[in-house]
């Protein structure tokens, strides 16, 4: 039930404050003379200010538990929601967008993930893979349901509708968890004497391996999030440049369920792989997609391969982003881990949008997209230097 009802979230959460950017954006633009370049340039910059509070996020949420810091990060949201909605001007606006990003910090899965952990460490990976397959929809659902709220409202009243999802939803859900899950780190026990604490998971990576393991792990996670990102913002109107401007909605829908069905795969087939190795797949599909891209655009055959192929790489990416801290490095210090991770992966993802906005308009999509390519391949090499696991098989103590 706890995933059922954290799953609901989290399609809202990643829906409302960050896949509707990409759909709202042009409009904010117009409404305050701002190019499309420079309204994700201030995306970059909320991404930046998310990523640089992440560890304290991470050390929080380890001290007070996800539950609580979840229902705190909905009134956040809401009030974030609330702030864009009511900018005036542009300085408001991007402090709007810098607070809808702390705001996705709080809810989005670096807390899921962790309120998983502090449940049970044991069965974390099989909640986390099942948490992703629901949360998989938030693309499929957010991107047409925006473009179809923003079709009979402004830009303005559809977050006025974001922030009462956050409210009237997201809230209640996300304080009955806080409370049914007894969530707050170290007074598992004395809040139900009758609920034991649970063992913590011991990591496979040895003490001695970790430091080099862990950069490796942030290099590989660093590079997949600026890739992902670029996609994930850019897929409306770089569909469109690229000369499908008629299908971009419908080709870009394909993408959730392609996300939802590899996570599908991944918990039929769980423990069949370690969590590194589909870390690897994850990356390969990354070059796989954009390449594909990149040779068949316009073709609207090959523009579904990509979003299928992406949709791969990034339903697995988000899976293994959670557990594989978890089996590397185990449960002790998850949240604060994880924080770091989230932090690095936000840092450098935030130049993205921005990033490609510029080079597309320099260098056009093919030169662009050729660049992505061969960023996204030294993902793989990254993943790959980690080296075997010394036991694939968790343990605990």
């Amino acid at each position: 039930m706890a995933v059922i009802a954290l799953g609901l979230t989290q399609i809202i959460g990643y829906g409302t404050l960050y896949y509707s950017f990409s759909v709202l954006a042009p409009a904010m633009g117009r409404e305050f003379g701002i190019s499309t370049e420079w309204m994700f340039a201030a995306f970059s910059v909320s991404l930046l200010v998310s990523g640089l509070s992440a560890p304290w996020i991470g050390a929080w949420i380890d001290r007070a538990g996800a539950g609580r810091v979840m229902t705190v990060g909905s009134l956040v949201a809401t009030l974030a929601l609330a702030t864009a909605a009511l900018a005036g001007n542009s300085i408001l606006l991007v402090l709007g967008l810098i607070a809808i990003q702390i705001a996705s910090a709080l809810v989005q899965y670096t807390s899921s993930f962790t309120l998983l952990v502090q449940i049970n460490p044991a069965r974390a990976q099989r909640t986390i893979t099942q948490l992703t397959l629901i949360a998989g929809f938030s693309s499929t659902l957010f991107w047409p349901f925006t473009s179809w709220l923003h079709d009979r409202l402004d830009w303005h009243q559809v977050y006025w509708l974001f922030a009462a999802l956050h409210l009237f939803l997201c809230f209640p859900v996300h304080a009955w968890l806080m409370v049914r899950t007894r969530t707050d780190v170290g007074r598992r026990s004395d809040l139900d004497p009758a609920v034991p604490s649970r063992p913590p998971l011991i990591g496979v990576i040895e003490a001695s391996a970790r430091p080099r393991a862990f950069a490796l792990m942030l290099v590989g996670f660093a590079i997949q999030s600026f890739v992902t990102s670029t996609f994930l913002v850019h897929m409306l109107p770089m569909l469109t440049g690229l000369g499908l401007a008629k299908a971009s909605v419908l080709v870009a829908s394909v993408f959730g369920p392609a996300q939802v069905l590899s996570r599908f795969t991944n918990m039929m087939f769980a423990g069949k792989l370690s969590q590194r190795t589909l870390a690897i797949i994850a990356s390969v599909f990354l070059p796989l997609a954009t390449g594909i891209l990149l040779l068949t655009a316009p073709n609207l055959a090959g523009a579904f391969a990509f979003a299928i192929v992406f949709g791969l790489s990034s339903g697995l990416s988000s899976i293994v982003q959670g557990t594989l801290p978890l089996e590397l490095f185990g449960s002790d210090g998850y949240g604060k881990r994880l924080g770091r991770l989230t932090s690095v992966r936000l840092v450098v993802s935030s130049a993205a949008p921005f990033a490609f906005a510029l080079m597309t308009e320099r260098l056009g999509y093919p030169a662009a997209l050729t660049i992505i390519a061969a960023l996204s391949t030294l993902a793989v090499f990254a993943f790959l230097a980690i080296g075997s696991p010394v036991n694939p098989r968790r343990k605990t103590h």
